[in-house]
């Protein structure tokens, strides 16, 4: 596979590319390799304040909100296409800074964000609009003309995780472009590379200069920034459900719109009637895919007491198929973890439960490839206790927490038993067991007989400490519009 070209780094604010205000950068790295990438500018509060003005200036007095429908709606989806044709690139790009096995990034990531803006082009050209309603008339019988529109809310800043730099990006960038709003990106300082492509990208598709802008740096200064600022109109969030919890503290000063996808805990639930195989399948990808560094990760899974032992040997033996290597080579399934301390994270979580009674069954120990790398083995410890930390603490990485119980009742009642309900799954081959438990589970997305399917057309967002709002789908574009009545008396 050839090197991808690699940008110089900068800031993109107003349609032009510049270094930061004092000259500063810092380096992002290859999590496989250990070698750093390049260097990336760090933006100062002069430049968060500029990439805002420009926005605002755009947003006021640019082409895009004034656009047709239709106009916009081509240069969605020349976006989408541009994505698709730079595909090889985007994967390598995220691969390299990341350590996302390449053939996941190539044929399911950028599939998925090219869908995402081809799905809200067909949005912003025809599902935008308000609707007529029905009123009481006036007292000389005319009915007055009473209308709804939907309009944008102005500068929309996103600010985004490194485990899915392009699709938690995008989730929250097509649906804002579609309802009209200017946007700013602030991408997590582990993974700027991507971002920076993709603004080269909407560039060329035609996006107005000013629409669309990328401020690189900290969260504590360019992210904080950003929540503050009284020209901001929405925050977009993903990340740790800690800190949403303190954007949503600092956004409500300037009474700003936000959304938050924060962390997860999700269950995973094998009943003794599911096909143990496909399920022991299921419970592998939904705890290792993408090294587990995966909000939705199934990492409490609870399997019923008579087939216990049976799923946790086929368990392990569909785990043995992951390819642990290179993530640019494209027959590796499993990379490193993103840096030094999400390796030591996993560590420190493992030990943890060892001492709260946990048993290893497979995995448990750091690892390199070459050498090299921040690599993590696939966990699996059986007999946790859904009490223990590992059971309730996000820990994003790969490491499964196993749980036995008995009973339908139990499983349900184990399954809510979290702070977390961002996601969920029930393996079952009885159909009316799977309604009845999907229904039961406290989650905002329930799989059954799968995991991690998704589609741009599906809304996704947490419950309880997993998140507020919704991404994806029609629903996304409550939270970057906002409602007028217009009333017109006839008289």
């Amino acid at each position: 596979m050839n090197t991808p070209t690699l940008s110089k780094g900068q800031l993109f604010i107003n349609g032009q590319w510049r270094d930061a205000a004092d000259g500063a950068v810092a380096a992002t790295f290859n999590p496989a390799t250990e070698l750093e990438i390049m260097k990336v500018a760090q933006a100062t509060l002069g430049d968060v304040n500029d990439a805002v003005d420009a926005a605002h200036e755009a947003f006021e007095n640019g082409e895009w909100r004034k656009m047709g429908p239709h106009h916009k709606a081509r240069v969605l989806n020349r976006i989408g296409d541009l994505i698709e044709e730079n595909a090889d690139e985007l994967a390598a790009l995220e691969s390299m800074d990341m350590g996302k096995p390449l053939a996941f990034a190539r044929h399911f990531d950028i599939q998925f964000i090219a869908d995402l803006f081809h799905f809200y082009a067909g949005v912003a050209s025809g599902q935008l609009g308000g609707a007529t309603r029905q009123v009481t008339p006036s007292e000389t019988g005319n009915m007055p003309l009473a209308y709804t529109r939907k309009e944008p809310l102005g500068v929309i800043a996103a600010i985004t995780p490194f485990n899915f730099p392009m699709i938690l990006s995008c989730t929250k960038i097509a649906p804002a472009l579609a309802a009209g709003n200017t946007f700013i990106h602030k991408p997590a300082s582990a993974t700027p590379l991507t971002a920076l492509r993709m603004a080269e990208i909407f560039k060329e598709a035609g996006l107005p200069d000013g629409t669309f802008n990328v401020v690189t740096g900290s969260g504590r200064t360019v992210g904080n920034a950003l929540v503050e600022h009284p020209k901001v109109k929405k925050i977009a969030f993903t990340g740790s459900t800690e800190v949403g919890k303190g954007i949503l503290k600092q956004s409500s000063e300037s009474l700003k719109k936000v959304t938050l996808e924060l962390g997860g805990k999700s269950a995973h639930i094998i009943f003794d009637d599911a096909d143990i195989k496909q399920a022991a399948q299921n419970a592998s990808l939904a705890a290792f895919f993408n090294k587990g560094e995966f909000c939705m990760a199934g990492t409490r899974l609870l399997v019923q007491r008579s087939v216990y032992d049976e799923v946790l040997t086929e368990l392990v033996e569909a785990t043995k198929g992951l390819v642990i290597g290179d993530p640019l080579d494209m027959a590796t399934t499993f990379g490193p973890q993103v840096d030094e301390g999400a390796r030591d994270n996993c560590a420190k979580y493992v030990d943890i439960a060892l001492e709260e009674g946990a048993r290893l069954v497979m995995g448990g120990k750091p690892m390199t490839v070459d050498g090299k790398g921040y690599y993590f083995e696939p966990t699996i410890l059986a007999d946790v206790d859904n009490k223990s930390r590992v059971a309730q603490e996000e820990i994003f990485g790969p490491v499964l927490a196993v749980i036995p119980f008995d009973t339908e009742e139990e499983a349900i009642a184990l399954a809510n038993d979290s702070e977390y309900g961002l996601a969920a799954g029930v393996q079952t081959q009885n159909l009316g067991r799977a309604h009845r438990v999907a229904h039961a589970m406290e989650a905002g997305m329930v799989w059954v007989n799968t995991w991690g399917q998704f589609d741009s057309a599906l809304p996704f967002g947490g419950y309880k400490a997993s998140g507020i709002g919704r991404e994806m789908g029609i629903e996304a574009m409550e939270s970057y519009t906002q409602n007028k009545s217009v009333y017109v008396s006839l008289d």
